[in-house]
């Protein structure tokens, strides 16, 4: 028997592309301090949440996400 509420926000929305041009999307996915949540706490797959990761990491790279809000 399936587990309500327990599947993937992207797998249900059949999404695979996460852009990291898509700032308001990921920093729904970052904590306060600018790091990264868990998948735990986001509630994603392992496929997403590491592509959700680099997305952040590239989106840190050239300058829009913050790597630490202090």
């Amino acid at each position: 028997m399936p587990q309500k509420g327990k599947r993937c926000r992207f797998c249900k929305s059949q999404q695979d592309i996460i852009d990291y041009k898509d700032t308001s999307l990921l920093k729904g996915f970052m904590n306060e301090r600018g790091k990264i949540l868990s998948a735990r706490i986001t509630r994603l797959c392992s496929f997403h949440q590491r592509r959700l990761a680099q997305a952040i990491k590239r989106g840190r790279e050239i300058a829009l996400l913050p790597y630490a809000i202090k």
